[in-house]
């Protein structure tokens, strides 16, 4: 009899546990350390699921309490975590035989919903294709930077590079300088690089993949990609604004830079938010209302089947156009002229109310776990952890052992996806032969 461990979709949060598990002991290691001695299991544990879970949230300081064999553990870990682990394991599987299986095909789909093209061996080679040119990229350009401009050595530059290249494109946010990127605040030529790697990560294979070949005819693009594209410019547009207003003359952020300054790094900010970690201001001087609207924009996250956390933005949009629908009394809910199925509406509700609970949760325990850290501070460190976003406040390095378990049960839950543990706990889910009358209570 088989086991319903051995469904895809619950095989995919046993694959991540599995990782972690296997991260965390390689990051105890001695040789992992600066220092004399292996790194405490609770540091190790939060810092293996950061990676793994593509988050970049630290409690220690990654350049200097590890060492470089750390920091190649945290490159390969984050590009493990950001491909995905069933599609890496699917896409290793082809190389050998040659040839995919259904169940390969199976778990390649579950883990990375959207990407269910006819021919999944050929996407997978696709998806790899566009990981290696985009952060090859972006190494390229950060390498001549590092060793024209800053005059580092060669072999330092294209190590500096290629390390931020993976973790801008697979939105992880680990950083070779305890700054992060405040130190190149005003440098185009670091902040830009990486802004448009985490974009690019963040879109989604699917919308990418349908972009390169329909881009001149907008027309005939799918819901999907209509709403990730529309979605990420409208939330780009809005955190930039509200960050430039906001942050336009404090002190301890864009205060004391030049115009050009300023615009290039509420851009660099804004797309951060999205998901991507890096942070090109001290975030522990943003204003309030600034972490109030960081704080949403996390949880929205950026497209489905992309390296990026949170909700997602076809989920966010989704749930707006059946609000929209239910206000103006419509029996639809169309987008484009295309009727939602009530399936995908039921999807969204649960991903966000799930989402919701999480985060709420999670703010609560973290609340009554720590002392002297405001609300609205721990309010945004549960966001980042289960956006999987990895901003900070600077307050995730003085959170007891207990505090950084919660945040760690919290980027496991937002990598793997909310449906995904949720259909891994319910083992006992069925297709019923029946149906109940239908009664309708007063709402509202």
């Amino acid at each position: 009899m088989r086991s319903p461990w051995q469904h895809p979709a619950r095989i995919v949060p046993l694959a991540f546990l599995g990782a972690i598990a296997a991260g965390t002991a390689l990051m105890m290691l001695p040789a992992a350390r600066a220092e004399p001695g292996h790194a405490p299991f609770v540091t190790a544990l939060f810092t293996a699921a950061s990676a793994v879970c593509v988050t970049g949230l630290a409690v220690v300081d990654t350049p200097s309490y590890w060492s470089t064999f750390g920091h190649v553990l945290l490159t390969v870990l984050s590009q493990i975590g950001g491909f995905g682990i069933m599609t890496l394991a699917t896409l290793l599987s082809l190389l050998v035989s040659r040839r995919l299986r259904l169940r390969g095909r199976l778990m390649a789909q579950a883990e990375s919903a959207g990407l269910t093209g006819g021919n999944i061996a050929a996407v997978l080679r696709r998806v790899a294709v566009v990981m290696v040119v985009c952060e090859g990229a972006i190494a390229v350009v950060l390498t001549l930077r590092f060793w024209i401009s800053y005059e580092y050595p060669f072999g330092k530059a294209l190590w500096y590079a290629v390390f931020h290249a993976v973790q801008a494109f697979n939105n992880a946010g680990f950083a070779l300088y305890s700054d992060s990127l405040i130190g190149f605040v005003t440098d185009p030529w670091i902040c830009l690089p990486l802004a448009f790697g985490v974009l690019a990560g963040s879109i989604g294979f699917p919308v990418l993949f349908e972009l390169a070949r329909e881009w001149r005819t907008p027309g005939c693009w799918s819901t999907h990609t209509f709403l990730t594209v529309a979605g990420s410019l409208l939330l780009t547009a809005f955190g930039f604004l509200t960050f430039l207003i906001f942050e336009w003359r404090n002190p301890g952020t864009l205060g004391p830079l030049g115009v050009p300054a300023k615009v290039l790094t509420a851009f660099t900010q804004d797309i951060m938010t999205r998901s991507g970690g890096f942070n090109s201001v001290d975030l522990g001087q943003l204003n309030s209302e600034t972490i109030a609207t960081t704080t949403g924009l996390m949880f929205i996250g950026g497209g489905s089947a992309s390296t990026a956390g949170g909700i997602k933005l076809t989920t966010f949009l989704l749930l707006a156009y059946v609000i929209w629908a239910e206000i103006r009394g419509e029996p639809d809910v169309v987008v484009r002229k295309r009727r939602i199925a009530e399936e995908t509406q039921r999807q969204a509700m649960t991903v966000a109310l799930m989402g919701v609970a999480l985060v709420g949760t999670g703010t609560v325990v973290l609340d009554a776990l720590t002392e002297n850290v405001p609300f609205d501070r721990a309010l945004f460190e549960v966001t980042s952890a289960f956006a999987t976003v990895g901003l900070s406040t600077g307050v995730t390095g003085s959170l007891p052992p207990s505090a950084q378990v919660v945040l760690v049960v919290l980027m496991f839950c937002g990598r793997v996806g909310t449906i995904a543990v949720g259909t891994a706990i319910a083992l006992n889910t069925r297709r019923r032969l029946y149906r109940y009358p239908e009664e309708r209570p007063l709402v509202g």
